[in-house]
């Protein structure tokens, strides 16, 4: 399927919708058997909102973000992002939406170990011809932001499990996504790293005006996100407005 650049209104979808994910079924073929990973998923998530998405090990948060970010296909359903359809795309379209409209976060960090912090974060602007100096102004902004711009000219190795996902945030960010995807982001990291990295998405996300998806088990961020849901078994089984939403 090509890509089609109308815009597109699910069923009841709402203006200030970001997300809009109805009946996601994902099914995959194991051993002579299929694993049911997810089961009729619904999905609603607002402009600006920083979603936390909870559940055990095998719940289908990692096959739900994939599906949200255009890496995977879904076995039935639909899944619009900022008004328009991301589920059936050929395989050029769905990078260019990669590309300009949703990034993502690995708690492997993926940065390039040749190049420098600074040179990390502008490879996603070389990837869409931004002018140079546009780039420069860029990647300055976004070091500053993630507390890094002392450790610009720094490579991967010279820095720590927490300054390298920094960078990886300043390097998702630096197309201005409108949707941000985070898979288990503290993953590698100790308990108060992990916590200032939590803390980081959320102060990101409000100065860049982005909408989040964070799948975590960290306390931390199913405090400070603006709601939370849970998978179990591949169903959506609960959801609830965090206490401190609007908090420090």
């Amino acid at each position: 399927m090509s890509e089609d650049t109308t815009r597109y209104a699910p069923p009841g979808a709402r203006r200030d919708d970001m997300v809009v994910a109805e009946g996601l079924v994902r099914d995959y073929a194991s051993g002579g058997s299929v694993v049911h990973a997810l089961r009729g998923v619904n999905v609603r998530v607002a402009r600006g909102e920083l979603l936390a998405v909870r559940g055990r090990s095998g719940s289908g948060k990692t096959t739900l973000l994939n599906l949200l970010g255009g890496l995977d296909e879904p076995t039935a359903g639909s899944i619009a992002v900022d008004g328009a359809p991301i589920s059936g795309l050929d395989d050029d379209a769905a990078a260019k939406v990669r590309r300009r409209t949703v990034a993502f976060i690995f708690q492997t960090f993926g940065l390039i170990p040749i190049l420098t912090a600074a040179e990390n974060v502008e490879v996603p602007l070389r990837l869409v011809g931004a002018d140079p100096s546009d780039r420069d102004r860029r990647v300055a902004e976004l070091l500053e932001l993630v507390g890094l711009d002392a450790r610009a000219k720094h490579r991967p190795h010279e820095l720590s499990g927490g300054e390298q996902q920094r960078v990886a945030i300043a390097r998702a960010l630096a197309n201005r996504p409108k949707l941000l995807l985070a898979d288990e982001p503290t993953g590698q990291l100790d308990s108060e790293t992990g916590r200032r990295i939590m803390l980081l998405i959320r102060t990101v996300v409000r100065a860049e005006g982005v909408t989040a998806i964070v799948a975590t088990h960290d306390p931390v961020m199913l405090e400070v996100a603006d709601r939370v849901i849970e998978l179990l078994d591949g169903r959506l089984v609960g959801q609830e407005e965090a206490e401190t939403v609007g908090g420090g």
